[in-house]
């Protein structure tokens, strides 16, 4: 029996799970991973800590399968993307703490770089926005506050790299500094066309070539963990980021298949084929988790926070003891009472990408208690995500027929109904939810040939339960319009 080891490196957690053959989790380990906020905007993490996390809990998740390192075909990465370290070449420690996706430090930047009538050719290069989400505005934070970072990083002697990169990097020590396409497209340093850096954005950011990771596809002979780390030589064979991967493991290989993951934020990919789409609602144009001799492209849609709001109503303001409670809370009143909430903490993504914005709870009485709160907070994923399709429909130009939902709020079974209700369309959830750790096994299973080709791949994929609306269209357009109006509160 082939065993695949999957590590599923996130922003608020490091998961490892083992696969068997039939694409069937055998054991699993997590631990979670903490998030800093120095300063309003700012999130920071500690790249060290993301790998002692992961380290131990692929190490633990080997020990549950009651397997050996030696039994494993490979090793799939999926990984938080956007999170940018900087490490020494000569020491392998990182400079400073790991900048998060979220953080918004480089805004500043953004708005000098739209200003002086860059981002037309930004977005027509690389299919993003300049917005801080991205790396380059991150790196090119790191090197202006580092001392001599300029100049260490044109001398060699620093290197970038996304979380996938620094992954690798541990795991072969030090032998290996790359970068999946996927992970890459998300850069700002990407030509999506010719998916290699680009030298007219290395230009615009002064990142110089020798700190950037060799480009590599998602899926092959990528690496090899050192056998210091897991006591054997394994191949690492996928590479993804976290939301390429999901779709993967959600099958959606051909064009028009779309999935949302609900996470620490939400995360809208459809599948478009082999040539980009160029969005003309602010979406993103992005590489698609593919073999080495094929183009895989997707529209994304990026919500920054979704299931944030129920930590942050759970771990700052209490009205949670656990995550799970936020369900039965929400079906304990028949609607939110006029409350809407909207969580721009740090400011609002696709399609607006107004850093500037903040959020708000709208529409309070003293009739509000926790449970129309927390209701409001699940809804605020749904209305986000329904702009999300609104945008991805009009660029693709075909109506979207379903979604496929996973990640760890696809396991709310009201806020999966109350989804299906807002958008008018059926939401299918798979019988395994964790998509994301299962496409990196899925990427590193076809490069080990434990699997023939995606035929195969996609029978693994099984519906748990699929959601009808049943919302009447007029109620749905009037919630969806009060969302608007909360929303418009923001800026």
């Amino acid at each position: 029996m082939p065993y695949l080891l999957a590590l599923d490196e996130g922003t608020s957690s490091a998961r490892a799970v083992v696969f068997d053959g039939a694409a069937q989790e055998v054991a699993s380990s997590q631990l979670p991973v903490s998030c800093h906020y120095p300063q309003d905007g700012w999130v920071e993490q500690d790249a060290e800590e993301i790998w002692c996390a992961q380290i131990d809990v692929a190490r633990q998740a080997i020990e549950k399968a009651d397997i050996q390192p030696l039994q494993l075909s490979g090793i799939g990465i999926a990984n938080q993307r956007e999170t940018t370290i900087v490490w020494e070449r000569s020491s392998g420690k990182p400079v400073g703490p790991a900048i998060v996706w979220q953080c918004r430090r480089s805004s500043n930047l953004c708005r000098r770089l739209i200003d002086a009538g860059h981002a037309a050719m930004v977005t027509q290069h690389t299919g993003l926005l300049l917005d801080p989400y991205f790396c380059a505005t991150k790196i090119r934070w790191i090197l202006d506050h580092l001392p001599d970072g300029q100049a260490r990083a044109d001398a060699g002697d620093l290197l970038f790299g996304t979380v996938d990169s620094w992954l690798v990097y541990k795991l072969t020590a030090g032998r290996s500094h790359v970068i999946d396409v996927t992970n890459a497209s998300r850069t700002l340093l990407l030509n999506l066309d010719s998916r290699d850096w680009d030298n007219e954005m290395l230009s615009l950011f002064d990142v110089p070539r020798p700190m950037l990771p060799r480009l590599v596809p998602s899926t092959g002979d990528l690496a090899r963990t050192d056998a210091s780390v897991l006591g054997a030589e394994v191949p690492i064979g996928g590479i993804a980021g976290d939301q390429q991967a999901a779709l993967f493991g959600q099958a959606c290989f051909r064009a028009g298949l779309s999935k949302n993951t609900y996470g620490t934020g939400c995360f809208m990919l459809m599948h478009v084929g082999d040539s980009p789409v160029a969005s003309g609602n602010r979406l993103l144009s992005t590489l698609a988790a593919s073999r080495k001799s094929e183009r895989a492209y997707a529209l994304e849609g990026s919500v920054f926070v979704a299931g944030a709001a129920i930590q942050w109503l759970r771990d700052s303001l209490g009205l949670l003891t656990k995550a799970a409670e936020s369900e039965q809370l929400a079906q304990s009143v028949a609607d939110t009472g006029g409350v809407y909430f909207v969580p721009a903490f740090v400011g609002l993504g696709a399609p607006h990408w107004n850093p500037s914005a903040r959020g708000l709870i709208a529409g309070l009485t003293r009739s509000a208690t926790r449970a129309h709160i927390v209701r409001a907070a699940l809804e605020a994923m749904a209305y986000q995500t329904r702009e999300l399709v609104e945008a991805m429909q009009a660029d693709a130009q075909s109506p979207i027929s379903e979604l496929r939902a996973d990640g760890g709020a696809a396991g709310n079974g009201f806020l999966m109904q109350f989804q299906a209700d807002i958008l008018g369309i059926p939401v299918v959830r798979p019988a395994y939810t964790e998509t994301t750790a299962l496409g990196a096994a899925f990427l590193a299973g076809l490069a080990a040939d434990v699997w023939n080709g995606l035929d195969q791949v996609e029978s693994f994929w099984k519906t748990d339960r699929r959601f009808e609306p049943a919302m009447p269209a007029s109620k749905r357009e009037q919630l969806f319009s009060g969302w608007k109006e909360a929303l418009a509160r923001t800026r």
